[in-house]
């Protein structure tokens, strides 16, 4: 099969009454309207400070884009992996076709009008899509998340793009995906389904279902060791199979597997290449004593799922470069994660990002893209979807690393809460479409994979969908309900794929969109970076709960990420004690699509906040952790009625590595000072994937304002990657325990940097004016002493050092 690219330099006209009529401008393909204006410097940078506003305004418009080619292909077919997103597609003036589905490809043959002697001339012409969704929404009443642009469930076009709770109102249009021009000689091979049988004697039959018009074709398997099998369409046995694993659980192997197609005379036609890797991934759901398990088993082994949630890493999509998300997911490694979830509102990332997590080990919990919204099903959207379905599913069916498809994002549990207006016809489109239409064409072209009907659900039918009993659930109790961290506790769900705590990014960040006089959280500037409403009022009140109130625009930055760390460390942890109930935390959200106050842990460039660290240290394959008593859970305001309350501390380790762990439990009361009242310690056993609780440790005749509690575990049979195996508690909040100034000094030498401290300082950050760094470890405790970490990456200078102590200090 011969392939002629289009990508490359096009022309873009804004059509209309457009401050730019007439103009020609250059734009690089894949791209779109604003990177064309922004290469162009015709356009200022839409996320500095409020001008999203202005560039939304471009999206009333249509656009032509345009390119001319020479082709003499006798059979030439134009292949466009990606057209964003109301489009009619013209070849030397004649309209050749239509496209309005920015998730699907698009074919359009082009035999009848192409030139093949001249150049010939090719436009593709994008409606507005804030007309289009205005005007269907006057048609048809659906509605949809308030933080979007009314309408947009008529359209399928990343949701996000027209706003969300963290995301910005720009819904780009262009050709966003590669576009060519392929000559089909005879046949292709349209695609290839593997399927795997792992026989009882280790040994792994693959078998081939190539889809092409009967001709003859071979098959070659590459080990990752070099050797090869071959076969022409007959099973292939794999002896000695290298298994594929999830991070943390072993190494992920992949197999390439190539298959070409010939014609009678043994010429090639075309060529399919893809690697694999050898594994069985399954979700169990049994019924148990609590209800009924949700857990992955990868080649017989339950995982307990640990990751967060991703969204599109920029609102302009020729911007999210391969390097760009491979540096992201390496990331997620460096945090341990074994799972992401592709969250249903944005769009379904390029191949390269799951080559990256088949490479990496890394799981993907897969949502169609449909998210917070009605829908109103037709003939024409029912076909629509299906082809969308299809073309997704066999796309992505030969990752090592797909775990799941599931049909939405939270529209089961929404329109059981009756959150959105439906009309009856509305609700009973959401059981065909999630239920009927989705699991049809997945199951029909991925019939081993898993299907899941919506995040969260029980099991479909409007089933109670956020029960902790049975299935997955979205916890936002914490946050939302303006619950205390806590209350995360008593919550016993199977598996949490969605909970989450906001902060403002660093000042590095925040420099990038304001001006010195923006930086107040409360003004036009910083509340337009702040989506969800009123949010930047809810971190208040959880830091006047906290901490002290800040005298700095800064330390204020700083005691946000901190909240937010503790808020997720506290539902971690609680889970991972109790595995085997709960078999999965992912958090919301990993990443930002622009530079914003959010729920991510990494912010819009890629910065770790606090809470990176702090996933680093919960999701370590052992991990030390403490379920604390004192005054957040008895008394929580101070001016209550004094009376005697508890305080103590019970211990628990959570082993989910393969590896028994053998160690000693050491625990410490100490003063303000680090001084030692009272200490113990414990020998304990831990077998893999388990968690082992310890006894109770009253502390309740001792002074919670001026004592804390410190533990560690020193380990004998230390398996790889351990990490995180101390930590510290106190007994009341933050900003009513008497800390003592830690007189914190920091020291570079080479790629090492060491922190000391007088007394004991709580959640240390190592910091500079250049903040693109990383390190072995951040935002950590010391009971006096000395702590060295190492510099993983970057080069930082003029290095600084706070820590809770200087936390609205005058």
């Amino acid at each position: 099969m011969k392939q002629q690219t289009l990508n490359g330099k096009w022309t873009l006209e804004i059509l209309g009454d457009s401050p730019y009529k007439g103009e020609q401008i250059p734009v690089t393909i894949p791209g779109s309207v604003y990177s064309a204006l922004l290469e162009a410097g015709k356009m200022p940078d839409p996320y500095w400070r409020d001008n999203e506003l202005e560039a939304l305004k471009l999206m009333q418009y249509d656009f032509a884009f345009t390119t001319e080619f020479n082709c003499d292909y006798p059979a030439p077919l134009l292949v466009c992996d990606g057209l964003d997103t109301i489009c009619d597609i013209e070849l030397n003036g004649n309209k050749i076709g239509y496209a309005n589905n920015m998730h699907r490809c698009w074919e359009f043959d082009l035999s009848k009008h192409l030139n093949k002697n001249k150049p010939n001339k090719l436009k593709l012409l994008f409606h507005s899509p804030t007309k289009y969704i205005a005007e269907k929404f006057d048609e048809v009443y659906v509605e949809g998340s308030g933080d979007a642009m009314r309408g947009f469930p008529h359209i399928r076009k990343a949701h996000c793009m027209f706003g969300w709770d963290w995301g910005p109102r720009l819904p780009d249009a262009g050709i966003w995906r590669d576009i060519s021009i392929v000559n089909i000689d005879k046949a292709v091979i349209d695609s290839v389904y593997i399927t795997q049988n792992h026989k009882p004697d280790g040994n792994v039959e693959l078998t081939f279902d190539v889809e092409q018009k009967s001709l003859p074709y071979t098959i070659i398997i590459t080990a990752p060791n070099n050797t090869t099998h071959t076969s022409n369409g007959e099973p292939i046995i794999i002896e000695n199979p290298q298994l594929w694993w999830p991070n943390g659980y072993g190494e992920q192997p992949l197999y390439i597997v190539e298959v070409t197609l010939y014609d009678e005379n043994k010429n090639e036609l075309d060529r399919w290449e893809r690697r694999i890797g050898l594994r069985t991934l399954k979700v169990i759901r049994e019924k148990d004593e609590w209800g009924e398990s949700f857990k992955h088993r990868v080649n017989g082994i339950d995982i307990f799922a640990m990751g967060a949630d991703y969204i599109p890493e920029d609102n302009i999509l020729s911007h999210i470069t391969t390097e760009r998300k491979r540096v992201l997911l390496e990331d997620c490694i460096a945090a341990n994660f074994n799972i992401v979830r592709i969250w249903g509102g944005g769009y379904y990332p390029g191949d390269d990002f799951y080559d990256i997590c088949d490479e990496l080990g890394i799981m993907v919990w897969q949502d169609f893209m449909f998210a917070c919204a009605i829908y109103e099903l037709t003939p024409e959207f029912e076909a629509n979807i299906r082809a969308e379905v299809v073309d997704n599913v066999k796309r992505l069916r030969h990752h090592a690393s797909l775990a799941l498809w599931c049909g939405n994002n939270e529209i089961e549990w929404q329109q059981g809460m009756e959150s959105y207006t439906a009309t009856p016809k509305q609700k009973a489109d959401y059981i065909r479409m999630f239920e009927y239409i989705i699991p049809q064409e997945a199951k029909a072209h991925d019939p081993n994979r898993f299907y899941w009907y919506s995040s969260p659900s029980s099991g479909g039918g409007f089933d109670e969908p956020n029960s902790d009993d049975r299935g997955n659930v979205h916890n936002w109790e914490v946050w939302h309900g303006l619950k205390p961290f806590s209350e995360y506790r008593n919550r016993l769900s199977r598996y949490i794929s969605e909970f989450g705590f906001q902060s403002f990014p660093c000042l590095k960040t925040i420099k990038s969109f304001t001006e010195p006089e923006d930086r107040n959280i409360f003004s036009r500037i910083m509340e337009m970076h702040q989506r969800n409403c009123a949010a930047n009022g809810r971190i208040m009140y959880y830091l006047s709960s906290t901490y002290r109130y800040p005298t700095e625009f800064e330390h204020l930055l700083y005691a946000s990420q901190l909240l937010q760390a503790e808020a997720i460390r506290y539902g971690v942890e609680h889970w991972r004690r109790n595995r085997g109930r709960c078999m999965g935390t992912i958090y919301w959200q990993i990443n930002d699509i622009w530079p914003v106050a959010s729920w991510a842990s990494l912010d819009y460039f890629g910065r770790w906040k606090a809470l990176h660290y702090y996933a680093k240290r919960f999701y370590a394959p052992v991990l030390i952790s403490c379920m604390e008593t004192g005054e957040m859970t008895e008394r929580p305001f101070c001016v209550a009625e004094p009376v005697s309350i508890k305080k103590a501390a019970k211990l628990a380790v959570s082993n989910e590595s393969l590896n028994e762990i053998t160690g000693t439990i050491k625990w410490v009361l100490r003063d303000a000072s680090a001084n030692i009242i009272i200490n113990g310690e414990e020998k304990v056993k831990v077998k893999p994937q388990s968690s082992l609780w310890l006894y109770e440790l009253d502390f309740s005749g001792y002074d919670e304002l001026s004592t804390y509690f410190s533990y560690e575990l020193e380990v004998s049979q230390t398996p790889t990657h351990l990490t995180h195996l101390s930590g510290t508690v106190l007994f009341c909040m933050p900003k009513h325990f008497n800390f003592i100034d830690p007189k914190l000094t920091v020291t570079r030498e080479g790629e090492q940097i060491t922190v000391t401290a007088a007394a004991y300082a709580k959640s240390v950050e190592i910091y500079s004016d250049d903040e693109d760094f990383v390190l072995s470890d951040n935002f950590f405790d010391i009971n006096a002493g000395c702590k060295t970490v190492n510099i993983v990456r970057g080069n930082p200078k003029n290095l600084k050092v706070r820590s809770v102590y200087e936390i609205g200090r005058i």
